[in-house]
């Protein structure tokens, strides 16, 4: 009973997905042990193990709130790790181990592919060596064109040195592509907000990264017959298309006249860095303008875009534009009468309606318990904590300037609203699928009344 085997039964994880959480929280934790080496600091001595422990986990999740300033705080070796890190969490830890098992052993095992399915949000049993080699495509050739043209705008358009160039390009293509929003400049892009080249490469890298590999892999097999996608696709693309729209036109309006962020540019760079803001919040962290000047509607339409955030199985967080689309059409069946959710003459099973229901409510829930906790702990605002909780769950990385000063216990609630943002939705969403099951029996029927 209390032999071995029953020791490793204990130990053992029961769910693909926890490999998940298990694997993002240990590179946390390797991550800020690596940044405490003295060397990565320009510290006197070490850096505070929540500094580095905070930092390494904002990277490993590719979220981007900072409690020091990247570029003044961290050496080059810091910088190298923080990027590692970036690019580790991105790709997605299983999504790597899994590929480092193909390499080696030219296959995978049941195991191997349930973790590598968790990770890429994709559940089925099927090629996943092919999903994983495709993943690995386009994170390099994305990465790789992103940081050719930054580099050639940090060189001639900048006047930079050609190694510091290449340098900044690898690093920001990195950061934008994985949708982390680090940047090596202590104001972020706001030192680049009338360079429309830079911030506009910057955005596609974020939009390409944000919608996600199965959506490529759809537009790749019929990129001109958009009807053929999967509704997956259909709902990721053209969510995002609208979400990107209204953003634009919204943050154009509420801060044309703003002095503060828009109010001093040209009409063409108002435009892009309207363009540019209502693509960072789902969800790279990139800011252009200044998000404390920002005005009070601006700050919320902001915190309803991160909220959403990007395409489900890519690198970026929230409860997913698909969680977000569906939930409409949910509603949009209730208010006509229909018995059923029905998208693009594809009838959703109710199974799908109840998970994003449940990915919708337990976000929800996690952001005004974190808000509670720390309106309990910190003297700042509501509006401004309530921006910081969604910022971290929705794992983007905007800020109103309170991060650097919240206490530790504080810091450690962003920390696990961060590590929750990031692996949540894929541990929830395994654990719904996996654990769905036919009753033979049902229960007598009960309308309670609503509303």
């Amino acid at each position: 009973m209390f032999g071995p085997r029953a020791g490793r039964s204990v130990l053992a994880l029961r769910h693909p997905a926890q490999y998940v959480v298990v694997a993002f929280v240990l590179a946390g934790l390797v991550g800020g042990l690596l940044l405490m080496i003295p060397a990565a600091s320009n510290d006197s001595g070490v850096a505070p193990p929540m500094t580095a422990f905070f930092t390494a986990v904002s990277a490993v999740c590719v979220t981007g709130l900072t409690v020091v300033d990247t570029p003044g705080y961290w050496t080059g070796l810091g910088e190298g790790i923080i990027l590692g890190l970036i690019q580790l969490g991105g790709f997605g830890i299983m999504t790597l181990s899994s590929l480092i098992v193909l390499t080696l052993a030219r296959r995978l095992g049941l195991r191997q592919r349930l973790i590598a399915a968790a990770e890429t949000g994709s559940l089925e049993l099927g090629d996943i060596r092919r999903v994983l080699v495709g993943v690995a495509k386009l994170s390099v050739t994305v990465e790789a064109v992103t940081a050719a043209v930054l580099f050639l705008r940090f060189w001639i358009g900048h006047d930079e040195p050609v190694g510091r160039a290449a340098y900044y390009g690898i690093f920001h293509a990195v950061s934008a592509f994985n949708n982390a929003g680090f940047a090596l400049f202590s104001t972020n892009l706001v030192g680049y907000q009338r360079d429309p080249v830079l911030l506009i490469a910057i955005a596609i890298a974020i939009i390409v990264g944000g919608l996600g590999y199965p959506v490529w892999m759809q537009i790749g097999r019929h990129p001109f017959t958009p009807r053929r996608w999967s509704l997956h696709a259909k709902l990721t693309v053209y969510t995002t298309v609208m979400l990107l729209a209204v953003g634009t036109i919204l943050l154009a309006w509420f801060e044309w006249t703003n002095s503060s962020t828009l109010g001093r540019l040209s009409f063409r760079d108002s435009t892009v860095n309207a363009f540019f803001h209502s693509v960072t919040p789902r969800t790279a962290g990139f800011n252009s303008i200044d998000v404390a000047g920002m005005r009070d509607t601006s700050q919320l339409l902001t915190e309803v875009l991160m909220f959403i955030g990007g395409g489900s199985a890519s690198t970026a967080g929230g409860i997913k534009v698909t969680t977000f689309a569906l939930l409409g059409w949910v509603m949009w069946a209730e208010v006509r009468g229909s018995p059923d959710t029905v998208v693009f003459n594809r009838r959703v099973p109710d199974t799908a309606n109840r998970q994003a229901l449940t990915t919708a409510l337990l976000a929800i829930g996690a952001v005004i318990g974190a808000t509670l906790i720390l309106l309990a702990t910190t003297p700042h605002t509501r509006p401004d904590l309530m921006f910081e909780a969604i910022s971290a769950l929705g794992t983007v990385g905007l800020s109103t300037g309170v991060t650097p000063s919240l206490p530790d216990l504080s810091q450690l609630v962003v920390i696990a609203l961060m590590i929750l943002g990031r692996v949540g939705p894929i541990t929830l969403f395994a654990a719904l699928v996996l654990r769905e099951r036919d009753r033979l029996y049902r229960f007598p029927d009960e309308r309670p009344i609503i509303g």
